[in-house]
């Protein structure tokens, strides 16, 4: 046990935070929580092994693309509305984006690191969706259309998408685990595809539409890059295990084919998030109109919102229950994250930002295109990070950084950032190693 507590001391801490997410909050608890405190320690922590272990932390392509957003933060921040506005912001967005990826991808060493976070991620996820159907079951979860049957897991009702995202997460890690490991790991294989079905049931009672939306492209995503027959094969076995759980056992069939069928009429019947939410990304629009190459700065959408929004726009969200009594929660942001950035940093913000994660995104596929193509060992974590990726890059069209879970996204982007600008690589660094030392030896015989 002791031996094997070594071998993977260094990403412990990484999965320290992601443990710390399954503990419960106070009711109504928001913003940071123990997990981001301790994120604040795994960057200490990695700052201390690079000074002790004196080598150099990262490659000048990483460095590029992980410290891209620092020039349009930094700008957005002196344009804040106060000091103190400008510094919590820079610190949460520099946390979030900056600091927390770099420590997870330097301390991820290998791929049996990454392999473990990826597990960590599965756990979690179903710690939180075993409490989210418990909730449902019993209705002690958060108000859903009058009811306290909504899945929140240990996040409360103002975090509606914390479990969410938790569950999101653990359900792509899982079937990528599936799809990728090798023949010798027939068990781990099958029983990331078990984890995989078990993980649909609290996803679907969390009720979120854009979990659900995100969840289901970057799924069809992974199968169709790991095998169009694989991919049938598993589509079958979902739609199959759907009929089940909805049609055999009437799993919130009512209440959840409303939910479903609500997507498609965003724009002919709105409900009054739908609204909110659309009157929002126009006040975000109208303000990046303004401001339109840094923004209205840092923490400034509250209080520019007012002046740019229409009369459709409600007063708050409505939550209650999960242990929690009512509370009208306001509406700080656009939930979504590109037009928060856009209204708050401006096109410069965006562009340096959303081009780290681009550019992200792109050597991870390439890894990945790569790793499927020529047979190499690692196609589990090529789909993880790809699939977390594309996730979240899906999912910040319907929502933004907030309450705490959001230091789960700063561990995403850290994994996705590792297989982009390391993981990905590994093969070639021997093969590069191998012929500088032939061309060494060549020069000497000469």
């Amino acid at each position: 046990m002791n031996h094997r507590l070594r071998t993977f001391a260094p990403v412990l801490p990484v999965i320290a935070v992601i443990a710390l997410l399954g503990l419960p909050l106070a009711p109504g608890a928001g913003g940071a929580g123990p997990a981001d405190a301790v994120s604040g320690l795994v960057v200490l922590y990695c700052g201390i092994r690079l000074l002790r272990e004196r080598r150099r932390p990262l490659t000048p392509t990483a460095v590029v693309v992980m410290g891209l957003p620092v020039l349009g933060l930094s700008i957005a921040a002196m344009g804040a509305s106060s000091p103190g506005a400008g510094l919590s912001g820079l610190g949460r967005y520099l946390q979030i984006f900056v600091l927390v990826p770099a420590a997870v991808v330097l301390l991820i060493r290998d791929r049996r690191d990454f392999r473990l976070l990826a597990w960590s991620f599965v756990s979690l996820a179903l710690w939180q969706g075993a409490i989210g159907v418990k909730q449902y079951v019993t209705a002690t979860g958060a108000s859903y259309q009058g009811e306290d049957i909504r899945a929140v897991g240990t996040f409360g009702p103002t975090d509606v998408m914390g479990m969410a995202t938790v569950v999101s997460f653990g359900l792509i890690c899982a079937l990528a685990l599936a799809l990728g490991l090798g023949r010798s790991d027939v068990r781990q294989r099958a029983v990331a595809a078990g984890c995989a079905f078990a993980l649909l049931l609290p996803l679907a009672l969390s009720f979120s539409r854009g979990a659900w939306i995100a969840t289901a492209a970057t799924c069809a995503l992974q199968l169709a890059l790991a095998g169009l027959r694989r991919a049938l094969k598993v589509a079958a076995a979902v739609t199959a295990a759907g009929v089940v759980l909805v049609g055999g056992f009437g799993v919130g069939s009512a209440m959840l084919q409303e939910r479903i069928s609500s997507i498609t009429q965003v724009t002919d019947a709105p409900d009054q998030s739908v609204t909110d939410r659309y009157t929002m990304w126009a006040a975000a629009t109208a303000m990046w109109r303004e401001h339109p190459l840094t923004g209205v700065g840092l923490k400034g959408f509250p209080e520019h919102r007012d002046g740019n929004a229409s009369l459709a726009l409600s007063s708050g969200s409505d939550t209650d229950g999960a242990g929690a009594g009512y509370l009208k929660q306001p509406l700080l942001s656009p939930h979504n994250m590109y037009l928060l950035v856009l209204s708050e940093q401006g096109l410069l913000g965006l562009l340096t930002l959303a081009g780290s994660w681009l550019a992200l995104l792109v050597r991870a596929l390439r890894g990945l295109y790569r790793t499927h193509r020529a047979g190499l060992p690692g196609l589990d974590c090529a789909l993880v990070s790809s699939g977390l990726l594309i996730w979240q890059l899906i999912d910040f069209m319907y929502a933004d950084i907030g309450g705490p879970s959001t230091v789960l996204t700063a561990v995403v982007f850290g994994v996705a950032a590792w297989w982009s600008l390391v993981g990905a690589n590994e093969e070639e660094r021997p093969a590069a190693k191998a012929q500088a030392l032939s061309k060494q030896a060549e020069a000497a015989i000469q």
